[in-house]
């Protein structure tokens, strides 16, 4: 069953752009798909216009059954539900702890305390950080952070997870060790579409690939087709 369906999407900014041109993309319930390409060919208007930080010029964009483009503004929180998105530069909170970040994600939905304490401990230990609930993000490593920004976007329990650029700015080894952590999540059932430059982990970890270039899809990949 494809839970994000795009189909002869374009997008045009207001300065005359086009970022994106008639693309079609359908992604399965439980997938991991990993979008890549040069600087500036579209992966990040793709992956914006999925949870609705960025309007479909035209075409259509449905996510988990929601048409995007008809959305109205009041209404994107019910998209946003569906969705966690994981940033390159992780957003925490930093005068908050890690368990405290993560609960905000929770809180601003109106949930007791009583619900959203096994919550968050629930997904510090599946990212591996139940015993760093109390640091703050200064005194965690860039991967640590990474972690606490993981498990913000998944304590609500969405279907889809966007990654943009997650190992961005992490070393190798870590970079490694938040991809184990993402694929522990995929095989939860969490869909996962991750854009990256990192060729090394696409490689490694045999996924369905998308290639974008000039705002078009070059080339799908099925799991373990993709080489350099």
């Amino acid at each position: 069953m494809d839970i994000i369906r795009m189909k002869n999407v374009k997008k045009t900014y207001k300065t005359g752009t086009t970022a994106i041109y008639d693309l079609d993309l359908n992604i399965k319930k439980g997938e991991f798909v990993f979008v890549i390409g040069s600087t500036g060919c579209g992966k990040s208007t793709l992956i914006k216009m999925l949870y609705r930080e960025e309007k479909p010029t035209s075409g259509k964009i449905l996510v988990g059954g929601i048409d995007v483009g008809k959305i109205r503004n009041g209404k994107v929180y019910k998209l946003r539900r569906k969705i966690g998105v994981v940033f390159q530069n992780y957003q925490l909170l930093q005068n908050s702890t890690a368990y405290e970040n993560v609960a905000f994600a929770l809180e601003v939905l109106g949930l007791p305390k009583s619900e959203v304490h096994p919550k968050v401990m629930k997904v510090l230990d599946l990212v591996g950080l139940k015993n760093k609930a109390k640091q703050y993000p200064n005194h965690l490593s860039g991967g640590e952070q990474q972690r606490v920004a993981i498990a913000r976007a998944i304590v609500n329990g969405p279907k889809i997870l966007i990654c943009d650029e997650p190992t961005g700015n992490l070393d190798p080894k870590t970079s490694m060790e938040i991809m184990e952590v993402l694929e522990a999540i995929n095989k939860l059932g969490t869909t996962i579409i991750m854009v990256t430059h990192d060729i090394e982990i696409v490689e490694k970890l045999k996924k369905r690939v998308v290639l974008l270039d000039s705002g078009r899809i070059v080339k799908d990949y099925k799991e373990g087709e993709y080489k350099k």
